[in-house]
Formats: C-alpha cells, structure tokens, sequence
C-alpha cells in the first residue's frame, strides 16, 4: 500500500474529487482527516471508506476559509493520528455569478478568492508544521489549466485564485524543501461532473469542447486523484513546485 502509516488531511472531501481521494487514500493505508463544509456529504464519504477502504477516517465539518475551522481540524487529526503526513488542498468553488471582472460582483470575488486561495494558505499555515514535526512529507494542492491559460468564456475569479494557488505553490515548495516538504500542485482540465454536463446545450456543444482535447474525452476524478497518490507517496520524493498539468492534453492544443 502506498500511503501506509501516514495520515493525510483532505479538504473538500464530501463529494466530487475530494471523495474520491478520501476512499483511494484510505484504501492505500492512509489515515483520513476527512473535512467539507457539508455534515451530510462526509457521512456519505465516510461510509464509503468504511466499506471499501483499509485506514481510518476521521470527518470533520466547517468551513476551509475559517482559521478556527482549519486549525480545529489539524488538532483534531494530529490528536487522532499523532502525526499529519499529507496535505491534500482539493475544496474549492466556481459559483455561477464569477465571469468577467467587468460583470462580477465584489461578493463573489471575495468569496471565490477566500475558498480557493485562502483555503489553501490557512490549511499550509496550520498543517505544514506538523508535517515538519513529522519528519516532513507532501503538501498537494489543486490549481487548474485555466491558471495556465486564457479562456474566452471568463471566469476571473475562479482563473485568479488558481493562478495565484500556482505561485505560492512555489514559494512554499522553496521555503520548506531543506524541511523536508513538498509542495506541489495539480492543474486539472475539464473534469466531467454534473455542473460541467449543464453546461453543454447540445450534443454539438459537448463535441466542440471535446474536439479541443487531443485525448477525446473529458477528465474523471480518478485521473486527478491517481496524479495526487503519486504526490502523497513516497514515489515522488524528489518532485517539489511543480505544475502537474492533468487535461488531456487541452493545454498544448491550438487550433
């Protein structure tokens, strides 16, 4: 098992990818802190880890823009484990009112950016030094491709906030590495979820989408989650600060 005898702390982890990585983590000897703003969603999550998986989970409700919530979880885990290993930084949001900067509204800006961005600095600020306690370990966090790229469909906070999890990916990846720490991040492609399935009017509109991507289908969340156990694991105990572009090869595709 790749992930045995460490304890990963995963955000987000209620539905979607989050849920995802809490079973496959689990299932790889992990020791899950499992958190999401949803009560219901974790208890889902955790019955499936109960039922599938082989190390323990421990799901824990609020919310990841808190420094309270965050540093109650860390806590809560190491109090637990006795250690934390793995930082997976997957919660994240894209509300429906984020388009271009001239039409937004300040609110969602905000709260695009303290989901997404802040998220990820608080949970790095309270978990990466119990994982320098722990002897070091792998901090993942998850960007996107649009953080690499320009979209003619704005979405400018969501783009913002995931352009700026890039550059403190590599700030944080050269401050902690003589600890011992690897921070690294995921740019995930489209990923076919229900909200990505609405926004495809027509057959035709999927296949437009899907002819800009040289692999011929839309990502699922085991492609992002495998990509994330290699940055938990051991196996990539020499990669740190890098972009970890998962897309199906969208990204090196101009037509």
């Amino acid at each position: 098992m790749r992930l045995e005898g460490k304890t990963a702390l995963i955000t987000g982890a209620g539905s979607g990818m989050g849920r995802v990585a809490a079973t496959l983590f689990s299932r790889e000897g992990a020791n899950v802190i499992a958190t999401d703003i949803s009560r219901e969603g974790l208890d889902a999550t955790a019955a499936l880890v109960a039922e599938h998986a082989h190390g323990s989970i421990l799901p824990l409700v609020g919310d990841v823009s808190s420094a309270a919530d965050v540093a109650s979880w860390v806590r809560a885990g190491v109090e637990r484990y006795g250690r934390l290993d793995v930082l997976y930084n997957n919660a994240g949001i894209f509300p429906d009112a984020d388009r271009s900067v001239l039409e937004m509204d300040e609110a969602t800006y905000r709260r695009t950016l303290d989901v997404n961005l802040k998220g990820v600095m608080l949970c790095c600020k309270y978990g990466i030094p119990e994982i320098v306690r722990a002897g070091g370990g792998s901090v993942v966090n998850v960007a996107s491709f649009v953080a690499l790229m320009g979209c003619t469909v704005p979405q400018d906070a969501y783009t913002a906030s995931k352009g700026a999890v890039l550059a403190l990916t590599k700030s944080l990846a050269v401050q902690f590495g003589r600890q011992r720490v690897r921070v690294n991040a995921i740019c995930p492609g489209p990923i076919l979820t229900p909200l990505l399935a609405d926004l495809f009017p027509s057959e035709e509109e999927k296949n437009k989408r899907l002819s800009r991507i040289p692999l011929g289908r839309f990502g699922l969340p085991e492609d992002i989650v495998y990509a994330a156990l290699y940055l938990a694991s051991d196996e990539s105990s020499w990669t740190t600060g890098t972009e970890f572009v998962v897309d199906g090869g969208i990204t090196v595709n101009y037509f």
